[in-house]
């Protein structure tokens, strides 16, 4: 049995509030909007068949993993995307690719190699 033990680190924990925020089918439609505009969080909770204040729960989630911002802009509060922190999380998922067509290239390696004693 492997023990390993998972140290956390503020980046991991950012890395993690990041990937939480993203498991929501809404925030990732919030944020997708909000790369491609910015927008108040009452035209946003228009968009979806929630109450505002549900609406407004999902952004926060969003604003503490950095994946949005909120600027005030008269009485509104536009909500912007952040594309910077987009990308650290598909940095990481491209380093999860790495690891596994690694593995995926040894096992292939390994199954095509004649087996012990195979007189082929």
């Amino acid at each position: 049995m492997c023990n390993h033990m998972v140290v956390y680190s503020p980046e991991r924990e950012a890395v993690d509030r990041i990937f939480a925020a993203l498991s929501d089918a809404t925030r990732r439609d919030i944020v997708t909007r909000v790369l491609r505009e910015e927008a108040s969080v009452s035209a946003l909770s228009r968009q979806y068949d929630m109450s505002f204040a549900a609406v407004q729960k999902h952004v926060a989630v969003l604003e503490r993993a950095g994946l949005v911002t909120k600027n005030r802009r008269g009485r509104e509060r536009l909500v912007h995307g952040d594309v910077t922190k987009i990308r650290a999380a598909a940095r990481l998922l491209g380093q999860y690719e790495e690891i596994w067509r690694g593995r995926i290239g040894r096992i292939e390696h390994i199954l095509t190699q004649p087996a012990q004693g195979d007189s082929r």
